[in-house]
């Protein structure tokens, strides 16, 4: 699918590249549903706001078809530093990003501020509500892959495709999935996502079946079909159809799905697939820095065993 944005942690410089040239994105992002208006225009912005919004447009040649809002800044710590988020939107797509501002206002700072006092994986791991998820693999597997994907976005069937070709090398790896359905362009995922819970419900096992069924016969299902092919999923997987079809109309499902989205949102998750690993951020199907991550994980498990297991 044709859009403007690759990922997240992309700079305005390079959202003001895809916005001028519309490339193939990694990743699937919502659009919003209404016109987007010029700018922000609020009479309640400071001057320092306006100020970085007339520099980003000006710099990166971002007509009045772009909207560009520019948070109130907050001081970061004692750094100095004061933190204020950049959202840009078009018609196609929105992202989100953070820069920073020098204390005087002069300077303007692309990227990301870490303070190396804390651990910044494990807060991210910290906020990942896993409860009611299915995992695939050993639950007490030391590296968790937790990915946040749309079951109709066509980027996430690549991932699940290359996930199934990668995690039989990796005993100590497990997966774990959790729902974000994109339903601004993809009018079927919630369905989906419905049919995922709802087979777990009545067996884990049988969420993998269904989220396999589900990525290779993405092509078939349509808005119109959705629901009838959950069931034959559902059927094919050997579940209970009766208490499938009631689990799928049910308010706990619906509950689950949305607890999930709020999680994703908690994480700043602006696009799908969007995957932690052992709390490292990776956006988009990249099997090469997911593999990278993996990879570096095991190679420092000795670091955390007691001294008498090593």
């Amino acid at each position: 699918m044709k859009n403007v944005f690759q990922k997240f942690a992309l700079s305005i410089a390079g959202l003001a590249a895809l916005l001028a040239n519309s490339v193939e994105v990694k990743a699937q992002q919502p659009a919003p549903s209404a016109p987007v208006p010029a700018g922000n225009s609020s009479a309640s912005l400071s001057p320092e706001q306006k100020s970085v919004e007339a520099f980003l447009r000006r710099f990166y040649a971002l007509g009045t078809d772009v909207q560009i809002t520019v948070g109130e800044p907050k001081p970061v710590g004692d750094s100095g530093l004061r933190e204020t988020s950049v959202e840009v939107k078009t018609t196609e797509g929105s992202d989100k990003v953070k820069m920073y501002l020098s204390k005087d206002g002069r300077y303007l700072i692309r990227g990301e501020v870490t303070d190396m006092s804390s651990d910044p994986l494990a807060e991210t791991v910290a906020k990942i509500d896993t409860a009611r998820s299915a995992v695939l693999g050993n639950p007490n597997a030391p590296i968790a892959v937790v990915e946040f994907s749309d079951f109709e976005c066509p980027v996430c069937r690549g991932l699940h495709d290359a996930l199934r070709g990668l995690l039989p090398n990796y005993p100590q790896v497990k997966v774990i999935f959790k729902d974000f359905p994109i339903e601004s362009l993809h009018p079927w995922a919630r369905t989906a996502a419905l049919a995922g819970r709802c087979a777990y419900a009545q067996d884990s096992k049988a969420f993998w079946k269904m989220y396999d069924f589900i990525y290779d016969n993405q092509d078939v299902i349509s808005a119109a079909n959705a629901w009838d092919k959950m069931l034959d999923y559902a059927g094919q997987s050997k579940l209970d159809l009766d208490t499938f079809k009631a689990c799928m109309a049910s308010p706990d499902a619906t509950a689950q799905v949305d607890a999930s989205l709020a999680n994703g949102n908690l994480l700043e998750v602006r696009s799908t697939p969007t995957i932690f690993v052992n709390g490292r951020r990776v956006v988009g199907a990249d099997p090469h820095a997911i593999q990278q991550y993996i990879d570096y994980e095991i190679a420092h498990l000795n670091d955390h065993k007691p001294a008498a297991q090593k």
